[in-house]
């Protein structure tokens, strides 16, 4: 179902029932051409009408005459915020087609009182970090980062069998903290392979733990019996630090710690004491802070694979997040419900 889901979304079958005028909301104009490849441009412009020219980063700047007449905003990373005072200014706005993940950085509350209909494109955005976790998971599994450093000082052929015994993707654990978006989409990859999930949600049952392919288990028996551990919890105040110091202490040694989610997630004073010893293994594509400080000892340790937050959508990938969004523009045109509808009550619960 997800896998289906997560397939370019298309164009809606039937003509718009009108054209209504879409305004982009975002943080410039290089992220606009970014998201827009000239295909997706040609699809706004022929069910929409939108000044592509005009890129909103402050909505007092912008004349009445435009904003009173929007229907739709369009928005990206950086909007600014969509708040009472915006609304006033666009009575006629009945959409937000957000073509990122997260909406609580500039959807305002008042949006929903007022009965627009926010969307956004989390799906879209969540394949190409789950690609990227499962990359990770995998070759973690192959003991890469020790190999790597292995080779660059011998400079001559390893007997692998010899230096690293326990290597490989076979009859391994791994450990998902999160059955979010991302998460299952990594659940359902691992279906693929010959290792054991478990999972740790408290917002899931056992049940429904199995149907995605994974034993629920709790936060310390993940970390314990885990050969990796590939994070994907959203930020709230009850995920903050949960992967602190008992719970890196619980991993095994030589086990190694993916995380793609948010660098708030774990105490990195911690973090940093067990990778400096060389006990545990990382891959981290975020961290906190981000980025670290300069001089930092994570960015030259060999057991430590650190990346700029370049999991999610970037390149090419954010034309996929553009496509979701325009599929939501065209079924409001059409008159049709919309598809990845975000609610009021999802915030409390969701990134």
């Amino acid at each position: 179902m997800e896998r289906q889901k997560e397939e370019r979304v298309g164009t809606v079958s039937r003509m718009p029932a009108r054209r209504p005028r879409v305004a982009l909301a975002m943080q410039d104009k290089e992220l606009r051409d970014a998201l827009f490849s000239e295909r997706l441009r040609r699809r706004l412009e022929a069910v929409a009408d939108c000044d592509y020219d005009l890129v909103i980063q402050d909505f007092d700047a912008v004349p009445q005459s435009v904003l009173e007449s929007t229907e739709v905003l369009l928005t990206g990373w950086s909007c600014p915020r969509i708040d009472e005072a915006a609304l006033e200014r666009m009575p006629a706005l009945g959409l937000i087609a957000h073509a990122a993940g997260s909406v609580k950085g500039h959807v305002d509350d008042a949006c929903w009182g007022r009965g627009i209909v926010v969307t956004n494109a989390v799906l879209a955005n969540a394949v190409p970090v789950a690609e990227f976790s499962l990359a990770q998971i995998l070759l973690a599994g192959k003991s890469t980062l020790g190999a790597v450093v292995l080779y660059r000082e011998r400079q001559e052929k390893i007997d692998r069998e010899l230096e690293f015994p326990d290597a490989g993707n076979y009859d391994k654990t791994v450990g998902i903290v999160g059955a979010s978006t991302i998460g299952r989409l990594v659940l359902d990859r691992l279906r693929s392979f010959d290792l054991e999930v478990v999972l740790f949600d408290p917002t899931i049952g056992p049940g429904e733990a199995q149907r995605l392919g994974a034993r629920k288990v709790g936060l310390a028996e993940l970390m314990q019996a885990s050969d990796v551990v590939s994070l994907h919890a959203p930020v709230l105040p009850s995920t903050i630090g949960m992967v602190g110091r008992n719970e890196l202490a619980a991993m095994r040694t030589g086990s190694t710690l993916i995380n793609t989610a948010r660098g708030a997630l774990v105490d990195h004073t911690a973090l940093r004491e067990e990778l400096i010893s060389g006990r545990l293994n990382a891959f981290l594509d975020v961290t906190e802070p981000e980025p670290l400080p300069q001089g930092d000892p994570l960015y030259g340790l060999p057991n430590v694979l650190l990346t700029p937050h370049i999991a999610g959508s970037m390149g090419t990938e954010l034309h996929r997040m553009t496509d979701f969004a325009l599929t939501e523009i065209e079924r409001f045109a059409a008159g049709l419900e919309p598809r990845y509808q975000v609610r009021r009550e999802d915030l409390a619960t969701k990134a």
